[in-house]
């Protein structure tokens, strides 16, 4: 059985348990795609916590791929600075340090959710085919040269997050964002190289994920975050979710971070308590690679069946973080593992079952923080 507050090692890198936050966009804060306090805060804090691993938002490989202005970045030498503060507060917390390289697309150069939309873009958006997201400003279609500039953008991104100190990468192919739109009939109607087949579809995530190997010492891990279906019939589907990621395991991907939907409007997506799973489980059953489960998993026993069955090897939480940081110490607590999740001292107390603070040490006799 896998435990969730077991540990495991990947390449170099080991994690103390098997839960994660996953990335979510803030949709504010970044100077010019430079992290700030705002950021440090908002993911130390998850990484006391007590997660295993904890991954900074969606930062743009180019500034034309952000998908607003407050969106984290990675395109310039400028930002391995504030990210490197980043990636160390997370580390000091005790989680391995992760960052998404994402380039939006076609969905870029918006407004965040609780703004109204701009009339018009705020810069030229790209993308596979000059087919606009519902609702959304057209894009021009990338020329073959954007092509090839964009993935070199990945690479030399990956070469920045190793400098910044990041432990692992994740690389965004999910959620309807350019990587996606490539995999998808439904966004891609390219008759070159780089659309219309499978292959060609596949092609630009495949030859992405090769540069940013490349670019990254052979100790550190590199995950991939896919949607496994669009939810529209015609669309990019979990079968052929599982042979990209054959190939995807073939090319050094480590770890398969399984989401879906985003690319159309039209998707009609079944919620419900933990509605990716099944998904992640044909992944990795089907591709034979280890992978992540997200969405809507907000409860330790849901969390631990998920692994106890096979289905998953990682967790990752996202909204319920949002409304508990310290979600994996409520998790040990109710799965009576306290005893497994080390954390800092001064929160490490314990849950008892009355959900009240135990004192695990005498007033005055606290050890040391020892992280």
């Amino acid at each position: 059985m896998t435990d969730l507050f077991s540990s495991f090692t990947q390449r170099g890198v080991t994690f103390r348990n098997r839960i994660g936050i996953a990335p979510m966009c803030q949709y504010c804060c970044a100077d010019d795609g430079l992290p700030t306090d705002w950021h440090l805060a908002h993911l130390a804090s998850r990484a006391v916590g007590g997660a295993g691993m904890v991954c900074a938002e969606a930062s743009a490989v180019e500034a034309i791929g952000r998908i607003s202005h407050g969106d984290l970045g990675i395109w310039s030498d400028a930002h391995i600075g504030p990210h490197k503060r980043l990636a160390a507060a997370i580390a000091a917390g005790g989680a391995v340090p992760a960052i998404q390289l994402a380039h939006a697309g076609r969905k870029a150069s918006r407004a965040p959710a609780w703004y109204p939309a701009p009339a018009t873009p705020s810069w030229d958006c790209a993308a596979p085919s000059a087919l606009a997201f519902q609702g959304f400003a057209p894009p021009h279609e990338m020329s073959e040269a954007e092509i090839l500039e964009t993935i070199d953008a990945f690479a030399v991104a990956a070469k920045r997050s190793v400098a910044a100190v990041y432990n692992m990468i994740e690389m965004h192919a999910a959620h309807g964002y350019l990587s996606h739109q490539f995999l998808s009939p439904l966004s891609n109607q390219r008759s070159d190289k780089w659309g219309g087949s499978f292959e060609g579809r596949t092609r630009f995530i495949r030859e992405a994920t090769k540069a940013v190997r490349a670019a990254m010492p052979d100790s550190l891990p590199l995950w991939v975050r896919i949607s496994h279906t669009d939810w529209v019939d015609g669309g990019w589907d979990t079968p052929e979710a599982i042979e990209l990621c054959k190939m995807l395991k073939g090319l050094g991907v480590d770890m398969i971070d399984v989401s879906s939907g985003g690319v159309d409007a039209r998707q009609k997506i079944p919620l419900g308590p933990g509605y990716q799973v099944p998904g992640a489980e044909a992944v990795k059953k089907g591709a034979g690679i280890a992978v992540a489960a997200v969405g809507l998993i907000t409860e330790a026993k849901q969390a631990q069946e998920i692994l106890t069955s096979g289905k998953a090897d990682v967790i990752l939480i996202a909204r319920a973080s949002l409304r508990d940081p310290y979600w994996p110490m409520r998790a040990a607590a109710e799965l009576g593992r306290t005893d497994a999740l080390k954390i800092a001292p001064q929160y490490d107390r314990g849950w008892n079952t009355l959900g009240k603070w135990e004192m695990d040490f005498p007033v005055g006799d606290t050890p040391q923080p020892s992280l």
